[in-house]
């Protein structure tokens, strides 16, 4: 089994106001080895002058971290709208850049939430126009030796995205990959260790995050929680992923916040067609335990607006609990 890394994401800070090189610091301070920039260089601060880019990628050498970048998108679509968005020139900047600081992966993140919109077309045609998209920019990532690394966020479901890459024609190890983030898995009604084994040979990077998934009223509401401590089978997923015999990092990504799942509405759930009837019985047990830790008082929901109270100190115990659940996989290997 490869040796994990175990670092964060600079999201999880984002309260604290830290610029790139400060995150490195902190990461180095609290025991992180590596960072992932998920949003890379934000374009509304213009081009980076490729001297700090040096500058960034020798302090990540020089303080022994890994360095992963962001700032890619996937959907050429606007999705608050539905228009027509050009994506290629914003993810060429990021592969360039990507490429200056030396690193290999690239994550994307689009949005999503289509499907809670009525109003919304089929995920079909967001499938197809993604396709359509990324099959002509494959020559540019390919260039850049970079991989664009599809988050598993609230856009399409493993099964949807295996299908996407198949319609690009494309193939694991080479330009386009999955940014595997574990709790967001849940919003999508799919029980994360099923998951993680159905995309395994397409992981590049990930977003380590634990959660719960809950009934609320008459519909389920997923939410984060610290590491270790939620219903994620983190450590399942770490033996999923040492069996790749790749090198793949673990960044911790946390945050605030809840998703409401309307279940109740047939036709949301309409709109999860590749759910198998054994992984729906999958989730209403990580429900049931779920409300199980929340009885006992084991986690709670954290709002938004709480999050920059306790990031430092949440991170720094997500970071330690995954090390040690790295630790504890190595000796069952």
């Amino acid at each position: 089994m490869p040796g994990f890394k175990v670092g964060i994401d600079s999201h999880c800070l984002q309260p604290l106001g830290l610029s790139h090189f400060e995150v490195l610091e902190w990461a180095v301070r609290n025991g992180a080895q590596g960072v992932q920039f998920s949003a890379g260089w934000p374009e509304d601060k213009g081009d980076p002058d490729p001297g700090l880019l040096d500058d960034l990628a020798a302090q990540a050498r020089d303080m022994r971290l890994y360095l992963e970048w962001g700032g890619g998108q996937h959907i050429p679509l606007d999705l608050a709208t539905n228009a027509p968005k050009d994506i290629f020139d914003g993810n060429r900047r990021a592969a360039e850049q990507a490429r200056r600081l030396g690193t290999s992966t690239i994550r994307s993140y689009s949005g999503g939430l289509m499907r809670w919109k009525e109003e919304n077309p089929p995920t079909e045609t967001y499938l197809k126009e993604t396709a359509r998209a990324l099959r002509d920019q494959l020559p540019m990532l390919r260039d850049n030796g970079v991989a664009l690394a599809l988050e598993t966020h609230f856009e399409f479901t493993t099964f949807e995205l295996l299908r996407l890459f198949d319609m690009c024609g494309a193939a694991p190890g080479d330009c386009l990959g999955i940014c595997l983030d574990t709790m967001n898995l849940l919003t999508m009604l799919e029980d994360p260790l099923s998951a993680a084994s159905r995309v395994r040979d397409w992981v590049v990077t990930t977003h380590v995050k634990d959660g719960g998934l809950m009934h609320y009223d008459i519909n389920m509401l997923s939410f984060t929680a610290p590491a270790g401590r939620g219903v994620v089978d983190l450590a399942g997923i770490f033996r999923l992923l040492g069996e790749t015999g790749r090198p793949i990092n673990l960044t911790v990504e946390d945050h605030g916040g809840s998703f409401l799942l309307p279940v109740s509405n047939r036709s949301f759930l309409k709109k999860f067609p590749d759910m198998p009837l054994e992984e729906w019985d999958r989730i209403l047990k990580l429900v049931a335990g779920t409300e199980k830790r929340l009885k006992a008082g084991e986690i709670e929901i954290l709002n938004d607006e709480n999050w920059p109270e306790v990031c430092e100190d949440r991170v720094r115990e997500d970071i330690r609990a995954v090390k040690e659940m790295v630790l504890q996989t190595r000796f069952e290997a």
